[in-house]
């Protein structure tokens, strides 16, 4: 026989007492993680089991123009399901089914039989009278939700900017993307206690929880100013048969988006979700993500810069009263670079800087972006917002191209003056512009002013960016004259409108702008 002593017998209880402390306390944290940090996962597990859904889906907000006019909504339609494990007599359920929404009654059953799933979606945004005559007749397994279907009361008005949703209500392109999390709302559902087997547990009533609908979004956007832009992109389509047109029409001191078109267009109404490839050409917003050489209309900004420039002193830059070389050639590094002008056999008077521009003189651009020299002129580029995303508030916006300025050569810099060698989207051509004209402050473009809730109450108010002056005022206020002058003397006289302070430039026939300047004009006079 063993004899322990009392140490022994001490240690081997020491061990017991703390390998049973061990178990218990093992025992007692486990139940703690599984009651309270893993139970409310665990109860939503176990209300699933018991419990059958029918989703209440939240009313996507609607979009309104700045004053109101619904560019975009939701009307009330429903989704059917069917719950095959309670359907009891199949034969009556899909007859009659495909007799309400003309279904194929063989596929139906089919799918009904060969499901695996609890619950299947039969018909989606049905309408109120489809659901009357569904409700004619009472069949186990058959259930009805209401959902929402978008709806544009215009078709085709502002497709590639509004964007468009997927059938289940998810914003996919356009402002319906960008602001998805606010248009959306949150959806609620209906609760069905069901056994094992998903049939309903008699004289038990369904739990309700409601849906909050989405956010309310209104534009910058004015209707009638949009009006005259679908009518202006509709008559250079049929006057110059171009693959495509595109309009734009901003505040250039706040950066609000008053109107913008884009044709070819398509209807909002009937999205071509079985042509994937026509869509995404047609619903993709030009304004935003093409690029193209801007041409004579970069000359804003070498003028810009060259006043700028003058006005610091700086002693590369000429005055507002220098008379540049007559010759309408430059040669640089072996290229000859025209005047396009060919008025006087060839050749015009010598000229300042505002004549330069009147007659869109290229070579006079020439010798004016290669005195200022490459760092000086690329920092006006940068400035001006060229080769970077404006900010307006959609996806998909390009960035341009500006090719690196160390590898930029004395050729390219004289092409670039003038607007080739250099790409931009017309957002950012127009951004530019605006700051050459509105005092030299360069603002963010907008297209959303407000996102308010049903009940009116603004939740955010958009604030457009305005950041550092690119300019001084003094350069603005010249620019804004000589870009009048152009109108009213120069090439783009077209578009003067006696009366009127009207600006622009251009190397081009302005005949399309006319009409646009004009109808411009009636809404705010």
């Amino acid at each position: 026989m063993n004899n322990y002593s009392i140490t022994t017998v001490r240690k081997r209880l020491f061990a017991l007492i703390c390998a049973i402390t061990f178990i218990f306390l093992f025992i007692f944290i486990r139940l703690f993680y599984v009651q309270v940090i893993w139970g409310e996962k665990l109860q939503e597990k176990a209300v699933d089991q018991w419990t059958r859904n029918i989703p209440v889906l939240a009313k996507r907000g609607e979009i309104t123009d700045r004053n109101g006019v619904v560019l975009a909504s939701s009307i009330k339609t429903y989704t059917v399901f069917v719950r095959p494990r309670a359907v009891t007599d199949l034969d009556g359920l899909t007859s009659w089914l495909s007799t309400v929404f003309s279904l194929d009654e063989n596929a139906l059953k089919n799918k009904i039989k060969s499901t695996k799933i609890s619950e299947i979606k039969v018909v989606k945004h049905a309408t109120k009278e489809e659901i009357s005559k569904l409700s004619e007749k009472t069949f186990n397994g058959v259930y009805f939700a209401e959902d929402v279907t978008r709806f544009y009361p215009f078709n085709e008005l502002l497709c590639q900017t509004l964007g468009y949703t997927s059938k289940d209500g998810n914003g996919i392109s356009g402002l319906e993307l960008y602001y998805d999390k606010f248009l959306s709302g949150i959806n609620g559902e209906v609760l069905y206690e069901a056994d094992l087997t998903g049939v309903d547990i008699a004289n038990k009533t369904p739990s309700y929880i409601p849906a909050s609908d989405g956010l309310n979004l209104k534009l910058t956007v004015d209707y009638e100013i949009q009006q005259i832009l679908e009518s202006v992109t509709d008559e250079a389509m049929v006057e110059y048969t171009p693959k495509s047109c595109a309009s734009i029409v901003m505040d250039p001191n706040t950066g609000e988006i008053l109107g913008l078109s884009i044709k070819p267009s398509f209807n909002l109404n009937e999205v071509m979700f079985n042509d994937l490839d026509l869509l995404n050409k047609l619903s993709r917003n030009t304004i935003i993500s093409d690029s193209y050489e801007p041409g004579s209309t970069f000359k804003i900004l070498t003028a810009s810069a060259n006043l700028e420039e003058y006005y610091k002193n700086n002693k590369n830059a000429f005055s507002e009263s220098h008379i540049f070389s007559s010759s309408r050639f430059r040669y640089v590094e072996g290229s000859k670079i025209k005047c396009w002008s060919t008025h006087d056999k060839g050749k015009h008077a010598n000229e300042n800087l505002q004549m330069a521009l009147n007659n869109s003189c290229n070579p006079i651009f020439v010798d004016i972006a290669l005195s200022l020299g490459k760092d000086v002129f690329y920092d006006y580029i940068e400035k001006f917002g060229y080769g970077k995303c404006t900010g307006i508030d959609l996806t998909g916006e390009a960035q341009g191209m500006v090719l690196p300025k160390n590898s930029v050569k004395i050729g390219d810099l004289a092409r670039i003056s003038f607007g080739q060698t250099i790409a931009c989207t017309p957002l950012q051509l127009l951004n530019a512009t605006a700051i050459a004209i509105n005092g030299g402050t360069k603002v963010t473009p907008k297209l959303v002013k407000e996102i308010y809730s049903p009940s009116g109450e603004v939740s955010i108010k958009v604030e457009g960016k305005s950041e550092e002056n690119v300019i001084s005022k003094k350069t603005s206020s010249t620019i804004c004259s000589y870009l009048e002058n152009v109108v009213s003397v120069g090439s783009g006289k077209q578009a003067y409108i006696e009366g009127y302070r009207v600006g622009g430039k251009t190397g081009d026939i302005l005949t399309t702008c006319v009409n646009l300047v004009k109808n411009l004009i009636k809404i705010y006079t």
